[in-house]
This record gives C-alpha cells, sequence and structure tokens, in this order.
C-alpha cells in the first residue's frame, strides 16, 4: 500500500547570509556557510517499518524547528515526483538531474552551504537497502560525497545513519570537510524503541529517538556542540554502539556548533545609527493632506525591544472562524479516525 510510506526523501533549505558566532573565549567559529540544507531519506517500505518513516519526519520536526523551512521538498511518487532508488538519490545529491527537473526538486547547494545528510533504513556491512530491491554501498556514497566537494556543492557536511552496521558505510569516505556519525558498529544491529502493541509496529529506532530527546534542548542560540551531539544514545540506552568520524572534519568537533547543521543561518546587522521605520498599520491609515499622502513614522527607540519585535506575533483580534469551521474540523478529524480506526478501537480508548 502506498499509503504506508508517508515520505521518503526531504530537502529543506534555507538562503541567508552567515553569522560569525564566537564566545567570550574564542571558542566558537562561523565555519563560514551562508545557506542550510537538509537531505532526509528513509529508504524503506511497508508497514512493519513504521518506525524508519517516523525517524524520518522527527528529524525534519527537528531542524525545522530550529530554523530550516520548508522552501523545497523532493519526496517519493505516492504524490509527488521522485520514487526514493539509489540513482534518484545520488542524482540530487551530485545535481545530475534532468534540465526538465524544477528547482524545487533539485538540492541547490554550494561551496558556501552546510548540508545535513541524514539516513536510516536496513543495512548491513558496507550495504544501506533502499525499497527493499536495491543497495547502495558505501563505496558509491563515498564517490557520490566526493563529487559534491568537486562540484563546489558543500562547505560542510554532516552525515549520520541510523541502521544496522551504520559505522560501515562512512569507513569508505575521504572527502574533506566530512563528519559522520552512525548508530551502530561493524557486527552490530541497530535495535528499534517503543512497541506500540494497538497498531502491532515499533515507533522509532533507539539511537534517533535519544538524537530527537538531546535535539529538544538545543535552540537556535545554543553553544551545544558537536562533541555533546556525540555523547547521544551509549551503549546502555542504545544496546548497539554508535560510532563517529571526524578525520576528514577541518573544524575541531568542540568548536563545530549543533546548529551550525540543524539550524540555519541569519543575517544580522548592529548600528547605533538612529533609523526611521515606516509603521505597516500607519501605512494602512494614510491620510491625505493637501493632496500629499503623509506617512508616521518611528526609530528603533519608539518600537519594542528587538527580542519583543522578532517573537511578536501579527495582530489577529478581528479575526474569528467562520461559521461551522470548528464543527467542521472535528467531523473530519472522526471521519478520518472511523476510517483509519474503527468504532472497536474507538471503545477500547474509552
Amino acid at each position: 500500500m502506498k499509503t504506508h510510506v508517508l515520505f521518503n526523501l526531504f530537502a529543506a533549505f534555507l538562503l541567508a547570509d552567515s553569522l560569525n558566532i564566537e564566545d567570550s573565549a574564542g571558542q566558537f567559529f562561523s565555519s563560514g556557510h551562508t545557506n542550510n540544507w537538509a537531505v532526509l531519506v528513509c529508504t524503506s517500505r511497508f508497514w512493519f517499518n513504521y518506525r524508519h518513516v517516523a525517524n524520518t519526519l522527527s528529524v525534519y520536526r527537528s531542524v525545522k524547528r530550529l530554523g530550516i523551512p520548508d522552501r523545497a521538498a523532493i519526496e517519493n511518487d505516492d504524490k509527488f515526483v521522485f520514487q526514493v532508488t539509489v540513482e534518484n538519490f545520488l542524482r540530487v545529491l551530485t545535481g545530475r538531474l534532468p534540465p526538465s527537473t524544477p528547482r524545487s526538486k533539485r538540492l541547490l547547494s554550494d561551496d558556501r552551504s552546510n548540508i545535513l545528510i541524514y539516513l536510516t533504513g536496513h543495512g548491513g556491512n558496507g550495504f544501506l537497502k533502499f525499497q527493499d530491491s536495491e543497495e547502495i554501498s558505501n563505496v558509491e556514497l563515498a564517490d557520490a560525497f566526493e563529487q559534491m566537494w568537486q562540484k563546489r556543492r558543500y562547505n560542510e557536511l554532516l552525515f549520520i545513519i541510523d541502521t544496522c552496521q551504520g559505522a560501515s558505510m562512512y569507513e569508505r569516505f575521504y572527502s574533506p570537510n566530512l563528519m559522520a556519525l552512525a548508530s551502530s558498529q561493524v557486527g552490530e544491529d541497530s535495535l528499534s524503541h517503543q512497541p506500540d502493541l494497538a497498531i502491532g509496529v515499533h515507533l522509532m529506532d533507539r539511537y534517533t529517538f535519544y538524537l530527537l530527546e538531546f535535539l529538544e534542548d538545543i535552540h537556535p542560540a545554543s553553544k551545544a556542540n558537536m562533541n555533546d551531539l556525540f555523547k547521544v544514545c551509549p551503549k546502555s540506552q542504545c544496546v548497539s554502539t554508535p560510532g563517529h568520524r571526524t578525520d576528514l572534519f577541518l573544524r575541531d568537533p568542540g568548536s563545530v556548533l549543533i546548529t551550525d547543521f540543524f539550524g540555519s543561518v541569519r543575517k544580522v546587522e548592529i548600528t547605533t545609527d538612529a533609523i526611521n521605520l515606516s509603521d505597516p498599520i500607519k501605512e494602512l491609515e494614510e491620510n491625505s493632506v493637501n493632496g500629499e499622502v503623509q506617512k508616521e513614522t518611528y526609530s528603533y527607540v519608539d518600537q519594542l525591544p528587538v527580542s519583543e519585535i522578532i517573537h511578536q506575533k501579527p495582530k489577529q483580534k478581528d479575526w474569528h472562524p467562520p461559521d461551522g469551521f470548528i464543527l467542521g474540523l472535528w467531523t473530519l478529524i472522526l471521519l478520518v479516525f472511523f476510517k483509519t480506526y474503527g468504532v472497536k478501537h474507538l471503545k477500547h480508548i474509552f
């Protein structure tokens, strides 16, 4: 059933100027990147692999919360353009796509891009299965990353894989500025987490569960670094042994912020000059005096503190749901619930 897999390949990006980040001791240094991309891939299919889809969607939620927006998405052909095959995955990474491919389905990274690549599914020693029909080898993946480097498609790349014998997938990497993490060592299984007896499957994998738990404490201004990420899910929690590789990376992992990959870069300008800003509310209430349009302006000192301006939500005091909106919404929710679970499951809940 196609509905079993919500999506298999997702790419999101933000284009903005980078912000140099350095604490009082000079510990953190900017990577020099100006944009962020995240490529999140579930390589499995079928209902019993529910946890792999959940892994991917959960990581997507985390990167979106930290600032990477939905400006581009590459998904499987259940509803959209691409089916997640090895060929399509490699083409997305290397940019070797047909000219007719829309920009929204391309990885438009450059040599100032920091890229997070997350993979989850079933794997073995030196390979990862795709859709239970083909495999990608660690050599093929390593060569794809080298093509990306040669074609100046990334500044720094963080590779994370949650699969059995995951560390075998980064053994053959040889490209600069690449850091890798895996949920298990060669010869080890990557175990599932949170069984749900109601639906008969596990909800997530252990490594990704603890990765997400770690990311919940990260905020855009967080000073947490990669050494903190390496401690996620020790063997006492994962049962398998997570691993990481940093020898190809040019910066000290302790100076690499988590938000260099899981967040986004934003343009920040600092000035001591007084700047007049047009009040959008006043602009809507323009008055004509002697045939000329008059607009009121305010300086920074007349407005809210910057932190409040950033978090201020648009005023919607005059908006209210249309008649019947709430009733219609609940009706839709109940219809979806009955179609999915039936009346028997509802009785069990109550």
